[in-house]
């Protein structure tokens, strides 16, 4: 069942030392929710990267992308398994004509350029081939607060418990809880202490 007292807990044994991956893979909204899913995957955020027109907002994203931004325990996930999820949610033989939903890969590291160019090198694809963008970081901007764990919104028996945790949009954003809370709302395969597998997630707190 899910309680306040299991969502600040699991949130306050979340692992601090994360690693950071930011990719564009389409509408943001899809790619935030199987993020969630994953485990080692801590926390996600929405935002927009890759261009140049400084202060982007959803109404005015200039040349900037959608993008979802990955916080990992890199004890339990590599960057390699990322990929291995990015390439598997988009062709990488094909790229949007429109900007804001464009396929970027950004490295942030040398050991994610090396491991970035060991996955390509393992793949049946052709540099040449992929028209996908693989580019350093730039900076992240993040996107309005009602982009943020977007499935989520809309379930009340999600979001009543967060309003009793008295849990302000940035917490919501912030918290690992909502991350998977917001994969299981988008239908993904989810597994956390707070979601049993004898859980119906169409019975909800609507009193």
């Amino acid at each position: 069942m899910l309680t306040p007292e299991l969502l600040s807990e699991y949130d306050a044994n979340a692992p601090t030392e994360t690693s950071t991956a930011t990719f564009g893979l389409g509408c943001f909204w899809g790619p935030d929710a199987a993020a969630g899913a994953m485990d080692g995957v801590v926390r996600t955020r929405v935002g927009y990267a890759g261009g140049t027109k400084p202060d982007p907002s959803y109404e005015v994203i200039g040349d900037h992308t959608e993008v979802v931004q990955v916080e990992y325990d890199s004890t339990t996930l590599s960057f390699s398994d990322l990929l291995d999820w990015a390439f598997s949610e988009h062709s990488p033989r094909r790229q949007s004509s429109k900007r804001q939903y464009q396929n970027i890969v950004f490295t942030e590291t040398a050991a994610q350029r090396e491991q970035l160019r060991a996955f390509l090198d393992d793949s049946d694809l052709r540099r040449q081939q992929v028209e996908t963008r693989l580019e350093p970081p730039d900076e992240f901007y993040l996107a309005e607060s009602y982009h943020q764990k977007f499935q989520l919104r809309s379930q009340r028996w999600i979001t009543d418990v967060f309003d009793e945790l008295q849990y302000d949009a940035e917490a919501i954003r912030e918290s690992p809880a909502a991350a998977r809370l917001n994969a299981h709302a988008a239908g993904q395969d989810v597994a956390a202490p707070f979601l049993p597998e004898s859980y119906d997630p169409t019975s909800r707190r609507d009193d």
